[in-house]
């Protein structure tokens, strides 16, 4: 899976050096009137990439490319025209609804795990084909017009297919075909659970890679998603000023305070949150105040290259002495071919015992930092924290959380990996109600086009006509 990350960067470098010019996405004059609005609304958004082919050296490794760099749609372009070209003329799109590369990190395979991965079939499928591309960040303009460019290049209209569809197809080696298979996301804790939806699609990009084997059919395939399932937000702003307003400018808190950091040659590990509260049994405390700006007890915390600790004590709490401790992880995930932190579990050490609480959701890529509007235990904040042995008898409740601890350069959070989608239900309910007053318009304006004028008047207060029937 290395050699996944170094062809990722050798296309990288090559789409910045720019040595040939390819036909950029963007060349069709419509639209940028169309999606005029959905490229302010996404500046900031990036979808992965995920590339392979039966053909080989599609893809030439190279070094690997710089942390945090967004692939643009005159890049993408220079990495499919090789594919496009000289590979296969089947090419496979797997579209998703919502796919983040932060998704690969909580539901993918570690260090060559694939028993408990999400991902196990695309994982494999990436292990086993000659050449393969990982592009983990690239902007969501470029991927929204990526149909309508291989559309062009290969001189076919894409045909929407699923698998009793494909069964039925007869594709030829010589004729170019587009397939687009559509696959479901959802991120509501409703009928499925996002883990075992995107089970369900990996499932899905394993059937369709069998048949295409079984029929030895060369192809290439790429998978991606229409728009992210979580935001990262690129910001040059000291901790506090990272929630998320997209409907205001950005602003700081009235009153804030330094983040907690632990140093050992150097500063290692940043946290902070604008409120930090804890509750046991029938008793609560705010522990803002005594966390942010003081002298605080970090005895027991420490850092390596793959896990971090941090670890908060305070002496007198609910009587006793109670250490908060953070453990993280760092680790590699081959699919998306980068190092990412996540938050292992926290731990809450009292009276000689201790209450673990699993937070494997605050995770993100590690040289990014982690924020989340709310990291509580409790249901009506997100329910995030999640305790091992239920029920609990502590409750914790971070607002404005936020965490970094791997690549922390002095003491200022490193971008930010966001875990809020990009609609709030404020959004949710003005776009509803304007679709309701947009029927009651439309519903109006179809009534008043639809009245007839009478063509004929009777006069019921004059004398009636009488005929004479004439034999």
């Amino acid at each position: 899976m290395m050699a996944v990350a170094a062809a990722a960067a050798a296309a990288a470098a090559r789409g910045r050096a720019g040595t040939r010019r390819a036909p950029a996405l963007w060349r069709m004059p419509w639209l940028p009137l169309v999606l005029a609005a959905t490229v302010a609304a996404a500046a900031e958004q990036q979808v992965p990439l995920v590339l392979w082919s039966s053909d080989r050296g599609l893809w030439v490794p190279a070094a690997d490319a710089h942390e945090g760099h967004i692939t643009s749609d005159m890049q993408l372009s220079t990495y499919l025209d090789p594919a496009l070209e000289l590979g296969p003329r089947n090419v496979l799109l797997f579209l998703q609804d919502k796919l983040s590369i932060e998704d690969f990190t909580a539901y993918g395979g570690v260090f060559g795990n694939k028993q408990d991965s999400a991902f196990s079939n695309l994982e494999n499928a990436l292990d086993l084909a000659p050449s393969s591309l990982v592009l983990p960040a690239v902007d969501w303009y470029a991927v929204s017009t990526l149909t309508t460019y291989l559309q062009e290049k290969l001189g076919a209209s894409p045909l929407h297919v699923d698998l009793a569809t494909l069964r039925e197809l007869k594709l030829n080696a010589s004729l170019p075909a587009l397939l687009l298979i559509r696959l479901p996301y959802t991120t509501s804790s409703g009928l499925m659970a996002p883990k075992e939806v995107l089970t369900g699609n990996d499932e899905v990009i394993g059937q369709v890679l069998s048949m295409l084997q079984s029929e030895d059919v060369p192809y290439t395939a790429a998978l991606t998603a229409i728009r992210p399932s979580r935001v990262a937000r690129d910001v040059e702003v000291v901790s506090g000023g990272l929630g998320r307003q997209l409907l205001q400018r950005q602003m700081l808190p009235e009153v804030p305070h330094h983040p907690v950091s632990y140093n050992d040659t150097a500063p290692r590990i940043l946290f902070w949150a604008q409120n930090f509260s804890v509750s046991y049994r029938d008793h609560s405390e705010d522990l803002t105040s005594l966390t942010f700006g003081q002298d605080l007890n970090l005895t027991g915390s420490f850092w390596n290259d793959t896990y971090a600790g941090l670890a908060l004590t305070y002496e007198q709490l609910f009587g006793t002495m109670v250490t908060f401790k953070f453990i993280l992880a760092n680790r590699f995930y081959p699919v998306s071919a980068r190092y990412w932190f996540t938050l292992e579990r926290l731990e809450i050490h009292s009276n000689g015992s201790i209450i673990y609480f699993n937070a494997s959701q605050v995770t993100g890529p590690s040289n990014y930092s982690f924020h989340c509007q709310y990291v509580s235990s409790l249901p009506e904040n997100g329910n995030l924290l999640v305790p091992r042995t239920q029920p609990s008898l502590w409750d914790l409740t971070f607002q404005d959380f936020q965490i970094q601890a791997f690549n922390v350069t002095g003491e200022r959070f490193s971008y930010a990996s966001d875990c809020a989608g990009f609609f709030s239900p404020g959004i949710w309910m003005g776009l509803l109600t304007s679709l309701a007053m947009l029927f009651i318009f439309t519903y109006g304006l179809h009534m008043l086009l639809s009245l007839k004028t009478m063509d004929r008047f009777d006069d019921h207060k004059g004398p009636s006509i009488s005929l004479t029937q004439i034999v």
